[in-house]
Order: C-alpha cells, then structure tokens, then sequence
C-alpha cells in the first residue's frame, strides 16, 4: 500500500469496534449470521491488499459501512435503540436503522465499486458512474435474495431476526430502492466534482457513449465465428 500505516490504522480501529460490539450481542446466533459476510469482505481486501491496494477514501468508506452494519448486527437491525442515543429523531413504530444502513450501503460503497471498474475495467465517463450504481442495485437485489434464503432455511426466530422485515411486506423492495438511491447520491457527487475538476469532463462522458463496434453482435457474430474469412 501506498499508505500502509492508514490501513493498520483502520484495520486495528475496526477489529477494536467489532470486538466491542460482539460482547454479550442480543441473539448470538443472528450476530454469527450478520457477521459472516463481514468477514468474507474483510478477508478478500485483505488478501488483495499488495497486488491491489484501494485509496484511502475507498478503505475509509468501506470502514464507516461496516461500523454501522457492526451496531446493527450487535441488536439485531430491529432493535437498534438509536431513538435513545439520538432522542430528536424518534423512532415510531417502526425501527429504521435497517433502512438507514442499507441507504450507507449505496452512499458509502458505490465508490470503492467506482474505483473498481475504473482500475480494472477501463471503464471511462458515463460508464463509470452508472456502472457502480448497476452494481450497486443489483448486490442489494442480492443480499435480499441471500436474507430470504438464510431465513426460509433457520426458520423461527433466528429466521424472524436475520429477515428483519418487521412486518412490511415491501422491505426488501424498500431496502433496495434506499441502497440505490445512496448509490446514486454518491454518484451524482463524484460526477458534480469531477466535472468542476476536469477538463475533459464533457468529452469523456461523449466519446464513452460512441459507438466502437460497428458490426452487430448476436447471430452476426456468431456466422463470423463460424465462417471465418479465409487467409
């Protein structure tokens, strides 16, 4: 890493706020649940970490998600008594952390996944803002898919838990629409900066929207594959 002390850093500060948080969790079962996922993440940019260290501001967003999914899984995401901690914003019938991370998944999150196509993929103007956002919106359609599956396959509480729906049969349709509406805030932020910023702000977004392969894809390229020209 370019900056290897700033990893340590976050790295040590994270594994202090999980341990704090994994003292006496609400249902130890559905923390092992949130938790694993965590864990899968933390030890992929760990692994790439020499051969594909992110920016800083990439590892601190990725950092912030997980403080908040590291509190929700903690309580249980339907339990997270934030009307206590923050009492002018109140908390209702219903408890919306969940809503609220899932938001931060999109905010927080889109732009590491920026940085990931532009590094690896290439990718240039409109594409990489929408891009991330694509991305974005179809992990959260994911992750819905993934709580749906873990739940049907514990059932009971422990599926009650993980699921989180308190009893709205729009949330995971809720869930999704708040983690891309975070990706596109973010989005729209970079773009907004990066058009102030750069000069060739206006030709990237055109030359990325023009046309480089003339020929049509489908059955076309399938007969050219089949029929190459002769040499």
């Amino acid at each position: 890493m370019r900056h290897p002390r700033y990893g340590a850093t976050l790295v040590i500060l994270l594994a202090l706020w999980w341990i704090g948080w994994g003292i006496a969790p609400h249902d130890r079962a559905d923390w092992l649940l949130e938790n694993s996922l965590t864990v899968a993440g933390v030890a992929v940019l760990a692994a790439t970490t020499r051969a594909f260290p992110l920016s800083r501001m990439s590892y601190t967003l990725i950092f912030l998600f997980l403080c908040l999914h590291t509190v929700g899984a903690h309580y249980t995401y339907s339990l997270v008594p934030y009307g206590d901690w923050f009492p002018w914003f109140g908390q209702g019938d219903r408890n919306h952390y969940d809503r609220f991370v899932h938001f931060a998944y999109g905010l927080l999150l889109a732009y590491p996944i920026r940085e990931l196509f532009l590094r690896v993929a290439g990718v240039s103007g409109f594409w990489g803002y929408f891009l991330p956002l694509d991305v974005t919106m179809s992990t959260s359609m994911l992750y819905e898919l993934i709580e749906w599956g873990a739940a049907a396959f514990f059932g009971g509480d422990l599926g009650v838990a993980y699921l989180g729906t308190q009893g709205d049969p729009w949330d995971a349709q809720k869930d999704m629409a708040l983690a891309s509406l975070g990706a596109l805030v973010a989005m729209a932020a970079t773009a907004l900066v990066n058009a102030r910023l750069k000069r060739d702000f206006a030709r990237e977004w055109v030359e990325s929207l023009r046309v480089k392969v003339a020929e049509p894809l489908g059955e076309e390229a399938l007969e050219r594959l089949l029929n190459p020209p002769r040499r």
